[in-house]
């Protein structure tokens, strides 16, 4: 798992905005919850900034943050 996991934060490999776009055809909002501080690309730190700047896809290191943001009602985390 760890390598489907890298290669998606990898966005020469194009999985995330793959699987991502896959969401917001959907119309389906979604949090990435986690610490992205050890990617070093600029490319995804600036996929990062404009996700979250959007209305679909949220980076957040706090779970209850990215679930505010995607608009779910999880009031019990």
């Amino acid at each position: 798992m760890h390598e489907i996991f890298e290669d998606f934060f990898d966005l020469k490999t194009k999985l995330a905005g793959e699987i991502l776009q896959k969401f917001v055809n959907y119309h389906v909002r979604i949090a990435i919850v986690g610490d992205f501080s050890g990617y070093k690309s600029k490319s995804l730190k600036d996929f990062i900034y404009e996700s979250n700047n959007g209305k679909d896809v949220f980076f957040d290191l706090i779970e209850r943050n990215g679930l505010e943001k995607s608009g779910s009602d999880h009031s019990s985390l």
